[in-house]
């Protein structure tokens, strides 16, 4: 659901709505979920700009193995 806010797949694009998706699914444990929470983050749709925040998702999902987490957290830690 969140991917359908975000990228505005059959209804108007609104991030708000996408982190809310988003969030409930990385609560639960989802690591695609948790590297797309940590984007939003990141990038600031939805909620502030919190690059902390960005990379303790990013790093949720790739202790789950997530590689685009892993990238992310990489890029976003500046290794």
């Amino acid at each position: 659901m969140g991917l359908m806010y975000q990228k505005g797949r059959g209804v108007p694009t609104d991030y708000t709505e996408a982190v809310k998706w988003y969030r409930m699914a990385a609560d639960q444990g989802l690591a695609v979920a948790q590297n797309n929470l940590g984007a939003m983050y990141e990038l600031g749709r939805g909620v502030p700009k919190d690059e902390v925040a960005a990379l303790r998702w990013y790093t949720k999902a790739a202790d789950q193995g997530d590689q685009s987490a892993k990238d992310n957290m990489k890029r976003l830690s500046g290794e």
